[in-house]
């Protein structure tokens, strides 16, 4: 038996290095139950690493857990997407927006609490059929939450390793979203753990504006600025900067808008005077799909600006900042000349009969 120790340990290693490198380019996207298409619906063939949202964290137990409305979607998840496309990779995605980052930074204090947090994903993962487990804490709010970040990241990447090689499977792929730079109101997030922890980060790359900028219009996911403001690019400098390598960086590309209602309708450029969004429509966000219709319904012009990589709408005094197919393809060839590792959506219901999904592939491969 002791000599067959070290062939089934030469195995495993051409497992794991098969499994990751056919992660080495991803073409990723969110989706989510109430998103407004099933996951029958995704066009699976355009993606290799969809993300399924969201699993939540129990606020006492702190173990991972999917909603018994969610249960049964979840647990079908992958055999439905890999219908269209069998080797595409399925990520369990926990947390989100919504969740409470108290939660997750207590659940991260203790060694307790991390091992719950841990054992129950992967065991969620596997019992799931997932590939892999991405973590969406947004936002660790003080430097103890980071520190103890990067000890949940060490941990539960050890704690991956240890249980493919207790199985035999290939290991669940580790990833987190994180903000577009790797500061959170002068917070350093732990780079070194996630260097050395994550598979990759899902870099989101959006949000720069919205109604918490409520006196002007903006670009909220531009790629460049030459102002010298947040952008795609200067994040993604910034997370090269810090030590992460370039080919563990995860593009995000909106799916959606941003929208706010124009002071004045005759002044409709880019940071044009506005009252926050139109009013009734929450946030401002509107899907591509709603943008695309809005353009029609109103036959509202729209302009493309290269130099920082943004389209804008107008009708009214609503003004709608997005990006169109060639912010898309733009922004996947940056990521590509970057030597990053691909690119992911937010998210896939949002797009239109997928024309961006299928824009973004394309610039990728070509």
């Amino acid at each position: 038996m002791a000599s067959k120790t070290p062939v089934y340990a030469f195995l495993i290693c051409v497992v794991q290095f098969l499994h990751l490198s056919a992660a080495q380019n991803v073409k990723g996207g969110y989706w989510f139950p109430d998103s407004g298409i099933a996951a029958s619906d995704i066009d699976s063939t355009l993606f290799t690493h969809l993300f399924c949202a969201f699993s939540d964290l129990d606020n006492v137990t702190y173990q991972v857990t999917i909603s018994s409305a969610n249960a049964a979607q979840f647990s079908q998840f992958t055999n439905t997407v890999q219908s269209k496309n069998p080797s595409v990779k399925t990520l369990l995605s926990i947390g989100g927006g919504s969740s409470n980052d108290a939660d997750f930074a207590k659940m991260a204090s203790t060694s307790a609490s991390r091992k719950s947090f841990i054992d129950s994903s992967l065991q969620l993962a596997r019992s799931n059929n997932f590939h892999g487990l991405d973590l969406d804490y947004e936002y660790p709010l003080t430097a103890n939450d980071m520190v103890n970040l990067g000890t949940l990241l060490d941990e539960w990447r050890a704690a991956a390793d240890a249980e493919a090689q207790a199985s035999g499977k290939p290991r669940i792929l580790l990833t987190a979203a994180v903000s577009v730079g790797p500061t959170v109101d002068g917070l350093r997030y732990p780079t070194q753990s996630i260097s050395r922890s994550l598979d990759w980060i899902n870099v989101m790359a959006y949000d720069f504006y919205g109604p918490w900028t409520p006196s002007m219009t903006n670009a909220h996911a531009a790629l460049y600025d030459p102002s010298g403001r947040v952008s795609g690019s200067s994040g993604i400098e910034s997370w090269i900067q810090a030590g992460v390598s370039a080919n563990k960086l995860v593009f995000g590309l909106p799916f959606y808008g941003r929208s706010w209602q124009l002071v004045n309708p005759d002044n409709h450029g880019l940071m044009a005077p506005a009252n926050g969004p139109p009013e009734g429509s929450g946030e401002g966000a509107r899907g591509y799909n709603q943008i695309l219709e809005f353009i029609a319904n109103n036959n509202a012009p729209t302009i493309y600006n290269s130099t920082i990589v943004a389209d804008y709408c107008y009708s009214g005094t609503t003004w709608i900042g997005y990006d169109d197919k060639q912010s898309i393809s733009t922004k996947v060839s940056y990521a590509k000349q970057k030597g990053l590792l691909g690119y992911f959506a937010w998210q896939v219901a949002s797009d239109a009969n997928w024309a961006l999904s299928q824009q973004a592939k394309q610039a990728w491969e070509e």
